[in-house]
Order: C-alpha cells, then sequence, then structure tokens
C-alpha cells in the first residue's frame, strides 16, 4: 500500500509497484512454494536462513518481517542471535574476497606470511 511523505508531498510506492503484474504473480507463485511450505527443512529453520539471507541482502523491510516471524514460530532469542552472527560472517566473508581479489589484481601482498613489513 502507498504511504505519504507529507514533508516532501511525495507517495511512497508499494512493494514492486514497478514490477509487471504477470511477473509480480511467478515470483509470489515461487516465494509461496519454496518458503512457505515445509519441505526438508521446517518453517522455523527456512524463516532463519532468510533472516540472515535479507542482513547479508541490507533488506531493512525483508529483516523486521524475518525476525517477527521467526518470533512467530518459535524462534528463541539465541536461535535469532545465531542467524545474526552467520549473517554477520558471511558479510565479512564477502569483504575479505572483495579485498582479496583487490590486492590480486593490484599484485598486493602487504601481510602474507613468511613476509616482513618495511614500515618502522
Amino acid at each position: 500500500m502507498a504511504k505519504e511523505d507529507s514533508g516532501n508531498l511525495k507517495t511512497t510506492p508499494s512493494s514492486m509497484s514497478m514490477i509487471e503484474p504477470r511477473f509480480r504473480n511467478i515470483y509470489k507463485s515461487f516465494y509461496k512454494e519454496t518458503y512457505f511450505t515445509t519441505t526438508t527443512l521446517d518453517l522455523k529453520t527456512k524463516e532463519l536462513i532468510a533472516l540472515a539471507c535479507s542482513l547479508v541482502a541490507k533488506c531493512e523491510g525483508c529483516t523486521r518481517g524475518h525476525i517477527k516471524k521467526a518470533l512467530e514460530l518459535g524462534a528463541s532469542k539465541e536461535e535469532i542471535s545465531d542467524a545474526i552472527v552467520v549473517a554477520v560472517g558471511i558479510g565479512a566473508a564477502s569483504v575479505v574476497d572483495m579485498s582479496d581479489k583487490a590486492a590480486t589484481d593490484l599484485d598486493l601482498h602487504h601481510f602474507e606470511a613468511g613476509k616482513q613489513s618495511h614500515n618502522p
């Protein structure tokens, strides 16, 4: 549903308002089948995975929604914490991966094992 921003007199569009309805329906159908249906993973586990993915994807609305849903499905604060910690680890790993690629591209070897720094 659209929201008004009274300060700017602009209307915030509803989610997916710029996506053609036929594509929205394909997405919603896929999401419903894969996410709301118990498979090998139970719904609480899927919700915790979705929470971690939302954090890594930096989707604020998704994160709030998945925390609420995880709580509704009986996730403990420790389980939610574990999901968040996994996301932190993945986020940190992506930074390491990007810096490794940059080091390779720039032929930099700042702190490789066995090499001494030349800084005093």
